[in-house]
């Protein structure tokens, strides 16, 4: 079993930057795929960025492309979140979540698919 743990999140101005981290503890962290997903208030869980069991695919809402970037470091049991460019449709709660796939597996896009899920990072874009 896969317990996750968000950091990094926060107050930021529009335009600016943050870098939200997720770890894991528990066996076999490179078996899994990794997701990225946000709610803001009112609104369903919707996905922001995932990734593969070895880094080699990842994918993206399209409202974030170009402005996001997903990654992982296997040996740190981690991913993290780069966000660039933020603005005010980017507030939300941001949850990372895992899923066990084959190696050759794609990246999963919907909550439904995710095994593990973290408590959340809330991240707040001023105007």
């Amino acid at each position: 079993q896969l317990q996750l743990v968000e950091s990094g999140g926060g107050l930021v101005q529009a335009g600016g930057s943050l870098r939200l981290s997720c770890t894991a503890s528990g066996p076999q962290f490179s078996r899994y795929g990794l997701g990225w997903f946000r709610q803001a208030p009112g609104k369903e869980r919707e996905f922001v960025a995932a990734i593969t069991r070895n880094g080699g695919s990842s994918g993206y809402k399209d409202s974030v492309k170009g402005r996001f970037t997903i990654s992982r470091d296997n040996d740190k049991k981690s991913t993290y979140l780069q966000m660039n460019n933020l603005n005010s449709e980017d507030t939300a709660v941001y949850y990372c979540a895992a899923v066990q796939l084959i190696l050759t597996a794609p990246y999963r896009t919907r909550p439904a698919e995710y095994q593990y899920w973290g408590q959340g990072t809330q991240v707040t874009v001023s105007s």
